[in-house]
């Protein structure tokens, strides 16, 4: 049975995207900074299917006992799931937080590359998939935004590692959604997508033939 690693798996996207992919046949290893909601997840999945790791994606030591664990548990990697993120506590750069700033690059820039780099090996031998969470607001410019400035660095490492792997028969997918109504947020978005709809996206990519791949996947809301 196939294997399917996600960083930031305790809310939202993360979650959401467990549970598509047990649903679709994997085992899942759930990855986050917070060990009780993971271990609320991994009940409502069952023990048998998934398991529970806590992860600061911000340190490579965190991350490669990750990916001991779920191969101790498991025996494979096919399938992981860059998703792991912080958002912004201010406005621009005039009114951002420096301390923020610093933990949104540890977290949407390095996290992401350390874990390329954790799960690589598995990936290449594996043939398998590399997905990550980009944003729509890593393709345009939004005034001073220190956050969409680390999505931009996510969108064109996530181009450059695709590069990399090219003749290896691995995938690598960006998945770039708007505005999601997630724990993200500190107030509700009514109008924005739903955690599943990224989930969807998720799997759309990974359930294609292994010749082909899906590059970039912008998800974004009707309004």
């Amino acid at each position: 049975m196939k294997t399917f690693l996600i960083t930031g798996a305790s809310t939202g996207i993360g979650a959401a995207t467990a549970r598509a992919a047990v649903e679709a046949g994997y085992n899942v290893a759930l990855a986050a900074r917070s060990p009780d909601k993971l271990e609320a997840l991994l009940k409502e999945l069952g023990k048998e299917r998934a398991i529970a790791i806590s992860c600061d994606v911000s340190s490579f030591e965190d991350q490669q006992k990750m990916v001991a664990k779920t191969l101790e548990a498991f025996g494979r990697i096919d399938v992981a799931f860059a998703n792991a993120g912080v958002g912004a506590k201010g406005k621009g750069t005039a009114g951002g937080d420096p301390e923020n700033w610093r933990e949104m690059v540890l977290t949407n820039v390095l996290g992401v590359v350390y874990t390329a780099r954790a799960v690589l090996d598995e990936i290449k031998k594996n043939r398998g998939h590399i997905l990550i969470t980009g944003s729509r607001a890593g393709r345009i410019t939004m005034s001073g935004s220190v956050y969409g400035a680390t999505k931009w660095a996510v969108t064109g490492y996530g181009q450059n590692l695709l590069e990399e792997l090219s003749g290896t028969g691995a995938r690598v997918t960006l998945i770039e959604p708007g505005m999601v109504d997630t724990p993200f947020f500190d107030e509700a978005k009514p109008d924005a997508l739903k955690a599943e709809d990224v989930a969807n996206a998720v799997m759309y990519a990974v359930s294609q033939p292994e010749h082909v791949n899906v590059g970039e996947l912008l998800v974004t809301p009707v309004r």
